[in-house]
């Protein structure tokens, strides 16, 4: 590959090598380096046009006065420059993100070379930044002063993050444990149909006052489309920012008291169409639920709100701003054409002439679709409310998926942020030999940082407002993705690097705001220094225990195990315990195809690998011979219980004896991924009231207590 390619390519942060997961050497065909830079608005067909791009990055931050960021960790003494014209002086002052000031930015001594810009001669002054700033969103402000002409005033945004997050106090002195569960399928007899919010506070209430949990881990909560069928994926929102009011109880928003009898009577019938389903272990219909409950949510909208509710419906809608603005016209966009690709062409732009006279026509749709998501914003205020007050530690722990889908709400309003005509994905591996696309738009780098992070930041704020913990899926993602081009396969991506102190460094700032707790998953082929910068900052790794295992492939002793991660035996990606003890997992991949392997050679290396972790299990005195199935899963959670790990999570499928998977990877349409219901060994439904009396629940809890 031409050298000055390859330089263009380091400097936006694109590999054009890389090593494996086997470990052997990978080279990026030069097609897929041009079409990743082509992503990133950068012309590369060309040795004309990557030399003038070259040339054009290299001069680019010669170009400003001050960058449109600068992100500093609290105490470390950062230095920042100012770009003048070669002999002129500047000074430095912050204003502080609470009103104050601080006028203590000293110059230092720092020799840089001048350099020619656009025929100037343009020099570089370094002043040293406050040690003892406090964390927060500030502005950083220049002033360049001159023998010739009059000052200029420049400012840029000055972050400030954490030095690390810390667990919450009674945390740092005992472990804290508590369920794992996908919402939608935690349902009770006043569920319509799927899981949802109510649910949860019923969950936290219960779990905490009762079991002493500290947390409930739930599936993404992000919202899909408005318009059926609605994605099952919660990893393939239309938008990471905003929730799915799909999880909303309509009888608990407050207006709802307020109904006429005749509309009254009207949800109580929608909610009998779909509230037969609770008690059927048949798979999960969310788009029967979504259409019910938005007719009772249109209707009890209608209801005129006090002057109280009415003051708090606005500061909502100003907290939000912009982001929920655009999200409410593109879900009433959906309602009005369909399918984005079906709206007119003119519509493209959020912010052009057409979308603005979208605004004025659709206000009526608009304002429905804002008010769903403060009802639910409140709903999930409450959850978490009542999770610290039933004593839990954390309470409510959110997951962040790690995309968008590529014609959803997010792709719409941030595309000046998201890369085009590229999707997210991963490379081959053991498992998926061809790699993996999830035809997510990634955010671009350049652009991301030219925005000052500000989209990634609202999204974490409005995440994050009532969450005592949020998982961070494929947190890898924050230091490389692997971009795949569009017409290419999986495997012939490559990893587009990112700022990762700048990515971590804010999700620490907004988490530490918020009072919550950070997981990082960071399991699969994820180097040794990831973790050890993710762990610098206070943010805990996964462990999952089928994973963990020695350098001979054994289970490893659980002493070994990392202190600062959230520990489980399973995952959604696996078949609940009770069903990958019995080879769930393998039968089904072999039915769909999935197999690199013959049926007989991965059942044999499956039990194999059990009768290791038994005997693991015996060696520590947890497990007695002839054991059963139950007695199994317990000592598998008591092994978990012997790690240093932090945290510990009890999937609530295992707590019940589930045996189906929530999700197949790498299937699509062949297996009703996201569409399972609580259920118990023998297949019948479990409803939120049915959890007191189960057996093997209480066991599990007092095995991750020991």
């Amino acid at each position: 590959m031409n050298h000055d390619l390859v330089a263009l390519a380091s400097a936006y942060g694109v590999a054009t090598e890389f090593w494996d997961q086997a470990g052997a050497h990978q080279e990026v065909s030069e097609d897929t380096v041009v079409a990743v830079l082509a992503a990133l608005g950068v012309d590369a067909t060309t040795p004309e046009s990557v030399a003038a791009a070259l040339h054009d990055r290299r001069i680019r931050d010669w170009r400003r006065t001050l960058p449109p960021v600068f992100v500093v960790r609290q105490g470390d003494g950062a230095t920042c420059w100012v770009h003048l014209p070669h002999g002129d002086g500047a000074r430095m002052w912050i204003e502080l993100e609470d009103g104050g000031s601080r006028s203590d930015v000293v110059q230092v001594d720092r020799w840089v070379e001048p350099q020619d810009v656009d025929g100037v001669l343009v020099g570089e002054a370094t002043f040293a930044l406050p040690a003892d700033l406090p964390t927060g969103w500030h502005r950083l402000h220049a002033e360049v002063t001159s023998a010739e002409f009059a000052p200029e005033h420049s400012s840029t945004v000055l972050v400030v993050t954490p030095r690390a997050l810390e667990l919450p106090q009674q945390l740092q002195r005992r472990r804290g444990w508590g369920f794992a569960a996908q919402l939608y399928s935690v349902r009770s007899r006043r569920s319509w149909g799927l899981g949802d919010v109510v649910d949860l506070e019923d969950l936290v209430s219960w779990s905490g006052r009762e079991l002493g949990a500290d947390f409930v881990l739930v599936n993404p909560l992000h919202a899909a489309s408005p318009v059926p069928p609605m994605a099952p994926s919660p990893y393939l929102p239309v938008t990471r920012r905003f929730a799915n009011p799909i999880y909303l109880r309509v009888e608990a928003i407050p207006e709802y008291a307020y109904l006429s009898e005749e509309h009254r009577e009207q949800v109580e019938v929608l909610a009998r169409t779909v509230q037969p389903a609770n008690t059927s272990p048949a798979l999960l219909e969310r788009d029967p639920v979504w259409m019910a409950k938005r007719v009772a949510l249109e209707l009890v909208a209608q209801v005129p709100r006090s002057l109280g509710r009415q003051a708090a419906y606005d500061d909502f809608v100003e907290r939000e701003g912009q982001g929920l603005d655009d999200f409410a016209l593109w879900c009433a966009l959906s309602d009005q054409y369909g399918e984005p690709e079906l709206w007119p062409d003119d519509l493209a732009d959020a912010h052009g002439a057409a979308a603005e006279k979208a605004r004025t026509e659709l206000a009526e749709h608009v304002e429905f679709h804002r008010w769903c998501q403060w009802v639910l914003d409140e709903q999930l205020a409450q959850a978490q409310a009542a999770a610290r007050d039933a004593g839990m530690e954390i309470g409510v722990m959110h997951d962040l998926a790690v995309g968008v889908h590529p014609e959803g709400a997010d792709a719409w309003a941030l595309r000046d942020v998201l890369a085009k005509d590229v999707a997210v994905g991963a490379p081959p591996d053991m498992y998926n030999q061809m790699g993996q696309d999830w035809s997510q738009p990634p955010w671009r780098p350049d652009a991301l940082a030219e925005k000052a992070f500000i989209p990634y930041r609202d999204m974490l704020r409005t995440v994050l407002r009532h969450a005592g913990g949020i998982r961070i899926d494929h947190v890898l993602g924050l230091f490389r993705l692997w971009w795949i081009p569009r017409g290419m396969p999986a495997k012939a991506g490559t990893y587009v690097r990112y700022d990762h102190d700048a990515l971590v460094g804010i999700l620490a700032l907004e988490a530490q705001r918020a009072g919550a707790v950070v997981i990082g998953e960071d399991l699969g082929t994820v180097e040794a220094w990831v973790q050890d910068a993710l762990r610098d900052r206070g943010i805990l790794g996964t462990s999952i225990l089928w994973f963990e295992k020695d350098e001979s492939d054994a289970p490893l002793a659980p002493e070994h195990w990392r202190e600062l991660t959230l520990a489980s035996v399973t995952t959604h990606d696996l078949p609940p315990t009770a069903g990958f003890l019995a080879g769930e997992h393998v039968r089904l991949r072999d039915e769909l195809g999935l197999l690199a392997t013959s049926y007989d050679e991965e059942l044999a290396s499956h039990e194999a690998d059990l009768a290791a972790w038994e005997q693991a299990l015996r060696d520590r005195g947890l497990l007695r011979e002839g054991a059963g199935e139950a007695d199994v899963v317990e000592a598998l959670h008591r092994y978990l219980a012997r790690t240093p790990s932090r945290l510990l999570a009890v999937s609530l499928a295992d707590a019940v004896g589930d045996r189906r998977a929530q999700n197949q990877p790498g299937t699509d349409q062949e297996y009703p991924n996201w569409r399972v219901p609580l259920c118990d060994g023998d297949g019948a439904a479990v409803l939120v009231e049915d959890l007191p009396s189960i057996g093997l629940l209480r066991r599990l809890v007092a095995a991750v207590r020991s």
